[in-house]
């Protein structure tokens, strides 16, 4: 299924107390705190990267999800909202994928992982705000209509400047950078040993 992405992130300082504000605002809790595993593919070039496009394949609990991501097309005007057209689908096995991605010539370049949760507003069929924790810290994503995002950041009390619409490649380059991390991949055991070694 192909879709418009239009999503905003911003920190989340505690998890704990972002829960109990989304129960008392009342959304409902889609999917409990899930662990999930992403590996990005690529060719030997990056050309993928160069286009700014993404092919992901997601295990989220039990199940496996192939994902492609590209910029709009046409005469596109960037705006505060992260933008991308996407394309997506359920597969049954991610590790044969996988490898009818590499007989193909593509390569597993970049992985992450966190720990999401899953809300919607019932106030609106199409409004999804996840909660993401990860080996650097939790982040919260709104993913709708513009105007929904906004109405939604300001029931959080949640500042538009502080809202980010980087990805999560981004956001782990931005640390590494910070931290001067050797770590190569966004993965909970991965930073955790080199944070310590």
């Amino acid at each position: 299924m192909e879709s418009d992405e239009i999503e905003l992130k911003f920190r989340v300082s505690d998890p704990a107390a972002f829960h109990s504000l989304l129960a008392e605002l009342g959304f409902h809790l889609d999917t409990p705190r899930t662990f999930e595993s992403n590996t990005l593919y690529d060719t030997p070039e990056r050309t993928l990267r160069e286009q700014r496009q993404i092919l992901r394949i997601r295990q989220y609990g039990s199940r496996w999800i192939v994902t492609h991501k590209r910029q709009p097309e046409g005469d596109f005007t960037p705006s505060r909202y992260k933008v991308r057209i996407e394309t997506e689908s359920a597969v049954e096995d991610g590790p044969s994928l996988s490898r009818i991605f590499q007989q193909l010539g593509l390569v597993p370049v970049f992985r992450y992982e966190k720990f999401r949760t899953e809300w919607s507003d019932p106030a609106l069929a199409n409004g999804h705000l996840v909660m993401d924790e990860t080996a650097i810290g939790t982040f919260a994503e709104l993913e709708g209509p513009p105007e929904w995002i906004d109405r939604t950041l300001e029931r959080l009390s949640i500042d538009p400047a502080a809202c980010l619409t980087h990805s999560y490649g981004k956001l782990f380059l931005e640390w590494k950078e910070q931290t001067g991390s050797p770590a190569e991949h966004f993965t909970f055991e991965e930073i955790a040993a080199k944070t310590t070694a």
